[in-house]
């Protein structure tokens, strides 16, 4: 087993639980290994986890355990069956959840969500790749499940040298994986982003449900319809989804069908969000209720203004299209831009437009996203919606 040793003056976070060991933090190590392999950790001689190296990786370590364990089928199977038991716990009946959210887990590089009988695995890192066979093997030993697809992340495939696969790797399932959340049905999109459906939002998307009664909705980034679809079963009025994607409106509009939405129900548009919020404050289009979910906007902290920025414009542009005393809901899962700097965001915005924000409810991500107080990457979303009202004199 080869040996890694950190520096006596490495931040607190690593003996603290962190499972994140950066170059700069090693000392010294001790023995031969290939990228991807299980290596122990020390500190001042004392063993304080084990996990997996990769040269080619800014994080140079992830912990899997701070125990001496054999990182083998058993331990794998083990770490999985413990996840789903946390799952069951959360969701009682509920048959589609995040089962594993990598560091949350403390399973670094792994994500795998559940849907229903089929199960959607993205793997991040050269570790994990290496340790694939087991985890198939635990999943169709615990859950038996219709398929398993692979949906990796390209750019760290390419990155920590291992082979990037978008495809079934267990028996066969359809492009479109159907399956319900809060008694809704859905799609699960195996061309589309990250696992193919938004988990983390489901909580959210239920108060926006119960707030949409007799309103008229703007659903911007809507995706494949999240919050615009559970706005529609509680009774909107009528609900607009803006998305710049022809696939995820193709999937939109089979969600639509599935659940028997009738037509005059709603609007799809194929648009940039930002540019069709101007276009529907240029024309004097107004919302009762407006839900803003864009994509992550920094992926490293030299974008974090430009996400600032992006932020501001967004918020500003989304409250200028929403009525006089109607609501707002605005999102971020850009990490990087903590809550206290999006709370300051969504208030410049506002003070811009002179008008008042009533909070109504804040949100996260749902707990099948684990945060993990000593991990601080693991809390990501933020979510507010807001009633507002005009004070322009």
């Amino acid at each position: 087993m080869t040996n890694i040793y950190l520096k006596k003056n490495i931040k607190s976070r690593v003996v603290n639980g962190h499972s994140w060991i950066y170059e700069n933090e090693i000392e010294r190590i001790m023995g031969d290994y290939n990228n991807g392999d299980i290596v122990d950790v020390f500190l001042n001689n004392k063993f304080i986890g084990r996990g997996y190296i990769n040269d080619n990786s800014k994080i140079r370590v992830r912990l899997l355990t701070k125990k001496h364990e054999t990182i083998n089928f058993e331990w794998v199977k083990n770490k999985i069956e413990k996840a789903y038991k946390y799952r069951k716990l959360l969701f009682n009946n509920e048959k589609s959840f995040r089962l594993i959210f990598g560091e949350g887990d403390y399973f670094p590089g792994l994500v795998i969500d559940k849907f229903e009988d089929y199960f959607v695995i993205q793997i991040n890192t050269l570790g994990i790749y290496k340790l694939k066979n087991y985890i198939l093997d635990a999943l169709i030993e615990i859950f038996n499940p219709k398929g398993i697809f692979e949906k990796d992340d390209k750019k760290n495939a390419k990155i920590e040298g291992f082979k990037y696969i978008e495809d079934w790797i267990y028996k066969k399932g359809p492009e479109l994986i159907p399956f319900e959340i809060n008694g809704i049905k859905f799609f699960a999109d195996t061309l589309g982003q990250k696992t193919g459906f938004f988990l983390d939002q489901r909580y959210n998307a239920l108060k926006v449900k119960e707030l949409s009664f007799n309103k008229t909705v703007l659903d911007g980034f809507s995706y494949t319809g999240n919050f615009g679809i559970h706005a529609l079963i509680g009774n909107a009025k009528h609900v607009t989804f803006l998305d710049y994607s022809d696939r995820a409106l193709y999937v939109l509009e089979q969600t639509l069908k599935v659940n028997n939405i009738s037509s005059d129900k709603y609007e799809l548009f194929e648009s940039n969000t930002f540019d069709q919020l101007r276009r529907f404050d240029e024309a004097n289009v107004y919302f009762d209720f407006v839900i803003i979910d864009p994509p992550s906007l920094a992926k490293s902290r030299s974008s974090i203004k430009n996400a600032i920025r992006g932020y501001k414009e967004l918020n500003l542009r989304a409250m200028r299209t929403t009525k006089n005393n109607g609501l707002i809901a605005t999102a971020s899962c850009t990490q990087l831009v903590y809550d206290e700097e999006f709370k300051k965001i969504i208030f410049d915005a506002a003070k811009d437009n002179k008008i008042f924000l009533k909070q109504i409810f804040r949100g996260s991500q749902s707990p099948d996203h684990p945060v993990l107080y000593n991990i601080l990457e693991t809390e990501y979303l933020k979510f507010y919606i807001f009633e507002i009202e005009n004070f322009k004199f």
